[in-house]
């Protein structure tokens, strides 16, 4: 089994975070369907992020080192040994987690399964020279295979179960992830299965929230639920909360930016009164996360404090706010540290 490493997860403090890091313009960026359509389709959760308006934002590189995990930073390293340079050549990352742990029978709603593992694939979108990139990945003599006619390079021994690999699809489109998710993209690509176009339940989400932040992400059932523990663990413990968790359909984030930071949160949930009941079961449990962080974490009590979590229909949503000085802050207390 992999080790469980989140790329995309909205665990409270990861969270928003991750919004926030990428959200220093209210122009949002829109991801082509060509390029949502080389997922696979049992993709559980699909994010997007504009690289380009995070680097304006002068706390970037700070957090940044807090969250980003070491084999990410190794695969950065990786690239720019080749004379590619991701600060400055990536300028949109989109990827998919496909989850472990939860089967086909398990990762709807009515269950409990939550990923215990999970592989990633992505696509960095930029500008690039494929040909002299791997020009020198041929003489560095990396481990390599072929599919589809392309070269999939290994960063790692190419034969470990967390080896990621990489590959360039066009001059503007570089997809990275492990070996197994690799070949199903190219495999999709080439319409030898079916892509996350043809995963009705996800892709409508994804058409919804498309364009309207500077990153989003929507999370299936699986996701959703593990999502939850994490973002609000206090719901737990509240015995009505765990058969309406299991009910819950998805999970949808946006982030915006204007004179401050926005981000929202949409749960969609199994029916209007299990919205209305989760509302307000996340109300009391930000009420108590904000009790525990007033003595160690004054900055992140105030964020907790200013949260409005409204319900509407079958969904659920949270809305979080905070200026550049009170990221700051948060930062320098390691708030948002990735904890493995």
């Amino acid at each position: 089994m992999k080790r469980f490493v989140n790329f995309g997860r909205v665990a409270a403090g990861l969270a928003i975070a991750a919004a926030v890091a990428f959200a220093p313009s209210a122009n949002a960026q829109h991801l082509g369907n060509d390029t949502i359509a080389l997922f696979p389709k049992n993709v559980g959760e699909f994010a997007y992020a504009n690289l380009k308006m995070a680097r304006s934002q002068k706390w970037f590189p700070q957090l940044q080192e807090q969250m980003l995990p070491e084999r990410f930073r190794q695969f950065e390293r990786f690239l720019a040994s080749a004379g590619v340079d991701p600060n400055s050549q990536v300028e949109e990352v989109a990827w998919g987690l496909i989850a472990e742990g939860v089967t086909a029978k398990t990762e709807g709603t009515g269950s409990t399964a939550v990923p215990t593992g999970e592989e990633i694939v992505g696509v960095a979108l930029g500008n690039y020279n494929p040909d002299s990139t791997e020009a020198f990945f041929k003489q560095q003599k990396l481990p390599t295979f072929k599919s589809h006619g392309s070269t999939m390079y290994a960063f790692g021994s190419g034969s470990g179960p967390n080896d990621l690999f990489f590959l360039f699809i066009d001059s503007s489109t570089a997809a990275f992830g492990h070996r197994a998710e690799l070949e199903k993209m190219l495999n999709v690509r080439y319409g030898g299965e079916e892509g996350l176009m043809r995963n009705d339940s996800l892709f409508s989400l994804i058409n919804e929230i498309n364009g309207s932040g500077a990153v989003w992400a929507v999370l299936n059932p699986a996701y959703t639920r593990l999502a939850m523990r994490q973002l609000a663990p206090q719901v737990q413990q509240f015995p009505e909360a765990a058969k309406l968790i299991t009910r819950m359909q998805n999970l949808m984030i946006s982030i915006q930016a204007s004179s401050g930071i926005d981000g929202k949160f949409q749960a969609v949930c199994g029916s209007s009164d299990d919205a209305n009941t989760l509302a307000q079961l996340l109300q009391l449990a930000f009420v108590y996360q904000q009790y525990q962080a007033k003595q160690q974490n004054p900055d992140l009590a105030q964020l907790l404090g200013q949260a409005q979590v409204t319900p509407g229909g079958d969904r659920v949503t949270l809305r979080m706010s905070l200026s550049d000085d009170q990221m700051a802050q948060l930062i320098k207390k390691n708030t948002f540290a990735l904890k493995m």
